[in-house]
């Protein structure tokens, strides 16, 4: 336990922008236990406009100012969330008093000096559950709801205001691709639900990378100036976080996007794959108005395959139509 109470612990998370957003509860975790303690994260470049959105935490560090600082970063704990030698070398040089790692990397055996049995792969907690976890050194975490982690993080929504969209629709993001990081729905099931979701009562953006383009060819040719609209490319993160902020729900397979979404209260409606640990057990979006797709079976022939999860495509597009009109319904009812 870290007594006297602690001026500043640093969290390192150096992987992707979803592992990073179920990471940011652990800042308002410490907060609320040690409320005048300062919270840095470190984070790889592509990830630092989603850390520096969340209220709780007061810097970001890029890994690679952190492991080339010339000064020293002072600060009493640094919990490494995602195993990364040279982060975890270069916290034992700077001599920060308590180092928190895992047991199960060889690395955190040399210099991490406060170690946490914990066991991702098999076990049936949450991913931000199992990180809540790594709290253990610093104070006794309880075992916490995805709801309360939910409420533990905050992104900052100040920005909305930069699009105005028309608030007679609901605004939904389709965002059908995930760079190889998950299994996909596939673009024949996002076909079928644009066909389901009628122009005078949803707006669509597809959304991806400029790199998406050619794949995601069989949505951008139902693209129009009434329903679709094609916003592949247009967003750097920070801008695609604002626009998320937005609108009114996003669509996707289990990626970033997804759980940005979640994360800033929109409706997040995530397909997944019945497969552990990519399951929606693990990986599920955390926030208020989540939902999640799933089939109730076993998938393991589909564990090995290259090709994408039949199960997954298995999810009828009717079922996710559905989820967003009473999303839709529930919105109005708010108004």
């Amino acid at each position: 336990m870290l007594v006297p109470p602690p001026k500043h612990i640093i969290i390192s998370r150096t992987d992707s922008i979803g592992d990073v957003i179920l990471t940011l509860p652990l800042a308002g975790l410490i907060k609320k236990q040690f409320p005048n303690c300062s919270i840095s994260f470190i984070g790889q470049p592509y990830t630092q406009a989603v850390i520096e959105r969340c209220n709780e935490v007061d810097q970001f560090i890029s890994k690679a100012d952190f492991i080339v600082a010339s000064a020293t970063f002072e600060a009493d704990a640094i919990i490494h969330v995602f195993p990364d030698l040279a982060v975890a070398k270069a916290a034992k040089k700077m001599n920060i008093h308590f180092r928190i790692g895992t047991t199960n990397r060889w690395f955190h055996w040399l210099y991490c000096n406060r170690l946490v049995r914990l066991s991702r792969r098999h076990s049936p907690l949450h991913e931000a559950q199992l990180n809540a976890q790594l709290l253990k050194p610093i104070f006794s975490p309880a075992h916490y709801t995805l709801d309360q982690l939910a409420e533990a993080a905050s992104i900052d929504t100040a920005a909305t205001t930069k699009f105005q969209l028309d608030q007679s629709k609901y605004h939904l993001i389709l965002h059908p691709t995930s760079k190889g990081s998950a299994r996909e729905w596939g673009m024949q099931n996002f076909e079928k639900l644009i066909s389901l979701l009628p122009k005078n009562l949803f707006t669509l953006y597809i959304c991806g990378l400029e790199s998406d383009r050619a794949k995601l060819a069989p949505l951008l040719d139902q693209c129009d100036d009434e329903q679709v609209i094609d916003c592949t490319g247009k967003f750097n993160l920070n801008t695609y976080i604002d626009f998320i902020q937005a609108t009114d729900g996003l669509i996707a397979n289990s990626t970033g996007p997804l759980h940005i979404a979640a994360l800033s209260n929109k409706d997040a409606f995530g397909i997944y794959p019945p497969i552990k640990p990519m399951h929606p057990g693990r990986w599920a979006p955390i926030g208020k108005h989540s939902y999640v797709f799933v089939l109730d079976k076993n998938c393991e022939r589909c564990r090995h395959s290259q090709k994408a999860c039949a199960c997954m495509l298995a999810i009828s597009p009717i079922a996710l139509a559905d989820a967003i009109f009473k999303a839709r319904q529930q919105k109005l009812n708010k108004r």
